[in-house]
C-alpha cells in the first residue's frame, strides 16, 4: 500500500554535493512527518534530518547540522535531503521514512522506532 522510494545516491567527492529525493506514495503525504536516516557497515542506524507535516519545522543530527537540508513538496509528494560539502563518513545507505504520529514535530522525530514506513535505501559513497 504505502511505498516510499528513494533515488539519488551515487558516488560523490569530498566536499561536494548531491540531493536525495524520495517519492511517497499510498498515503496522504501532507498528513506525515518525513526523516531521513542512514546505515554504514559495521554500525546503528542513525537520524540524519526530520521535517514535520507542513514543513514548517526541521531537525537534524549534531554531524551533518549546517551541511545537510531537508526539504518537502507536498505537491509532488516527495521529500528531498540535500548533502553538502560531504565527507567520508556521510557514507552508507540513505533511508527515508514517515512518521504518522508524531510528525516530526518533536523530539520523537528522532528516534527511528516512532516511524511507521520505510524506504528500500540509496547508497552514498563519499571517495577521492
Amino acid at each position: 500500500q504505502v511505498h516510499l522510494v528513494e533515488s539519488g545516491g551515487g558516488l560523490v567527492q569530498p566536499g561536494g554535493s548531491l540531493r536525495l529525493s524520495c517519492l511517497v506514495s499510498g498515503r496522504t503525504f501532507s498528513n506525515d512527518g518525513m526523516g531521513w536516516f542512514r546505515q554504514a557497515p559495521g554500525k546503528e542506524r542513525e537520524f540524519v534530518a526530520g521535517i514535520s507535516a507542513s514543513g514548517s519545522t526541521t531537525w537534524y543530527a549534531s554531524s551533518v547540522k549546517g551541511r545537510f537540508t531537508i526539504s518537502r513538496d507536498n505537491t509532488a509528494n516527495t521529500v528531498h535531503l540535500r548533502l553538502s560539502r560531504v565527507k567520508p563518513e556521510d557514507t552508507a545507505v540513505y533511508y527515508c521514512a514517515a512518521d504518522y504520529s508524531e510528525r516530526c514535530s518533536g523530539l520523537g522525530c528522532y528516534i527511528a522506532d516512532e516511524y511507521e514506513a520505510w524506504g528500500q535505501g540509496t547508497q552514498v559513497t563519499v571517495s577521492a
